[in-house]
């Protein structure tokens, strides 16, 4: 599988941010990229304001998606995206689009809510109660998560029993002390404890770090961006996950199982307007 991660600074406006999109996919197809990883709540980015997410999010048929998957019609890669979409509580989803050839692929809402680090993504931002998602690109199964979701190893643990060779994190990585050090260490820790692919694509701008990723079964950072536009490249081999699952066996030799169940979280506290956003 070939893999590109995209990254790029998102704004206030949806179709400019479409207009990225749409730019960095055209140049992965040209690439020959089966699968395209772009980051976390690209619809709109709100630096300041971030409850107003709740005013411009769009459903899975509203002109963002619509859009960026016409502008994947008669192509062959298979774009994962993060968007906002509304929810019945008020709320949005923060949600991940896999979009092929013109038609939704997958949708992921994300779990684990970015309460941390002084922010309350729950604010404005439902969790989402449905297990794991794994799509299939290019005859490798790809398990999707959000940024946040990389510090639970339970659910990268769930989508690997699921099948998954690959992980595919969209991200909108918020700078702080230690903060690039901590986005690191846990997609190559995702990666080795499950000797599996990550192809992690970060956000970057004034608010996040970028530093969008793939990192081999083995730990290896194959390819990286720094803090500006553009595509990361690399070949995700099957024959070297099979290759390092051989002389890594941590999931033949594991003694314990993940329990599937979701824990119900309890509603969150009122926060003024200034609430956070997708982390």
């Amino acid at each position: 599988m070939r893999i590109a991660v995209g990254q790029f600074a998102a704004t206030p406006d949806w179709k400019d941010n479409l207009a990225a999109c749409q730019e960095l996919t055209a140049e992965a197809e040209e690439g020959g990229a089966d699968l395209l990883v772009l980051p976390e709540g690209v619809l709109a980015r709100f630096t300041e304001d971030r409850h107003r997410i709740r005013e411009v999010a769009q459903p899975l048929d509203g002109p963002f998606v619509t859009e960026l998957r016409a502008a994947t019609v008669g192509g062959h890669v298979t774009v994962v995206v993060g968007i906002h979409e509304p929810s019945d509580d008020g709320r949005v989803f923060n949600t991940l689009v896999a979009l092929r050839d013109g038609e939704l692929v997958g949708r992921y809402r994300k779990i684990h809510l970015y309460d941390a680090f002084g922010d309350q993504e729950s604010a404005n931002v439902r969790p989402a109660d449905e297990p794991p998602v794994v799509i299939e690109v290019a005859g490798t199964k790809v398990g999707l998560m959000t940024c946040y979701d990389v510090r639970f190893p339970e659910l990268a643990r769930l989508l690997v029993d699921a099948g998954a060779e690959v992980l595919a994190l969209p991200a909108a990585w918020v700078r702080g002390p230690a903060k690039e050090r901590h986005w690191e260490v846990m997609i190559t820790a995702r990666a080795l404890e499950n000797t599996c692919w990550v192809a992690a694509s970060g956000e970057c701008g004034p608010r996040n770090i970028g530093n969008s990723l793939v990192v081999d079964p083995l730990g290896t950072v194959r390819s990286r961006l720094a803090a500006v536009r553009g595509l990361a490249w690399a070949e995700a081999d099957p024959d070297i996950t099979a290759a390092a699952r051989r002389a890594l066996p941590v999931l033949a030799n594991r003694r314990f199982a993940v329990d599937p169940t979701v824990i119900p979280l309890p509603l969150p506290l009122p926060l003024p307007l200034a609430g956070s956003g997708a982390h």
